[in-house]
């Protein structure tokens, strides 16, 4: 097997010297965080790295195309693909390459200071999980930020101010990169709330019962209220309610359908119940919102 740590075509690769680094160790603005190296390689066959001490750096890999592994130890190997992006911990013995088949392009930064595990900790970056997969919109982020702090250092590396920069661009990258797991959640929670209220929406003219919506949805009535009840402010069966009686509202304006019509015509059995339910909601009884003018 060919290993290579570098010497790719059209490269990119930062060092920072020492006598640079002792400075950024000792500047009151930059020694919480500061980058060493940062680079990019493109379609990077036979990259190889092994480190069986680690690193003193903490290590952020982006692969933005093709595959990789990154290993630590013989019992923990994780897969790179297009998009994902994982963080190596200072310290931890490790090995990484490209897939011969496919190699790895990867855009990759050390980094040092005071706050740096800290920061990794407080964003849950610090461990040796599955690789982070990066949307197109958080890849373009990412990229942009990556490139202004190359350009930075391969420009104004003498520059302290410059320097402060750049720790602040590192600090915007990491606090984005930690959000994604967070938003993802939340899709995800998100995604039982459209299919619920998609599953009202088609059944506004029936009715539904909770066991019904859970039994659609595929998740358990505590947590179908919770997800509710922190999204809209409401349990799933209120919202339901609530949205029947938007829709009556809709057909008295735009209909000449009585209210006892429309009552029936939303799956209410009982002509004073909906009334009841319509004036709570909407603050006004049903004659009195269809006599009401708008617009």
């Amino acid at each position: 097997m060919l290993k290579k740590a570098e010497g790719f075509d059209s490269e990119k690769i930062i060092v920072l010297p020492q006598y640079q680094l002792n400075e950024l160790m000792t500047h009151p603005l930059v020694r919480d965080l500061y980058v060493t190296d940062i680079g990019y390689f493109p379609r990077a066959l036979h990259h190889y790295r092994e480190r069986p001490q680690g690193c003193e750096s903490h290590i952020l890999i982006y692969c933005v195309r093709g595959e990789g592994s990154v290993s630590f130890g013989p019992d923990k190997t994780i897969r790179m693909t297009e998009h994902t992006l994982t963080i190596i911990p200072a310290g931890a013995a490790h090995s990484y390459h490209a897939v011969d088949s496919n190699p790895w392009s990867i855009y990759w930064f050390h980094i040092k200071g005071e706050q740096a595990f800290p920061f990794l900790q407080a964003l849950d970056l610090d461990t040796h999980s599955a690789p982070l997969k990066l949307s197109i919109h958080d890849s373009e982020q990412f990229r942009s930020l990556f490139n202004q702090c190359f350009d930075i250092l391969s420009t104004k590396s003498y520059s302290l101010p410059h320097h402060v920069h750049v720790s602040q661009l590192v600090r915007t990258i990491l606090s984005l990169i930690g959000l994604i797991p967070g938003r993802k959640e939340d899709e995800r929670k998100q995604h039982y709330i459209d299919d619920a209220i998609d599953f009202m929406r088609e059944r506004l003219e029936h009715s539904l019962t909770l066991d019904e919506l859970v039994s659609h949805t595929q998740i358990s009535k505590q947590h179908l209220n919770y997800l509710f009840k922190l999204s809209t402010g409401c349990s799933p069966i209120d919202y339901y309610h609530r949205m029947k009686i938007q829709r009556a509202g809709q057909l008295m304006d735009l209909t000449g359908l009585t209210i006892k019509e429309i009552c029936h015509s939303l799956g209410f059995k009982d002509p004073y119940y909906f009334s009841r339910m319509f004036k709570k909601i909407i603050g006004h009884s049903p004659t009195a919102y269809r006599n009401h003018l708008k617009g």
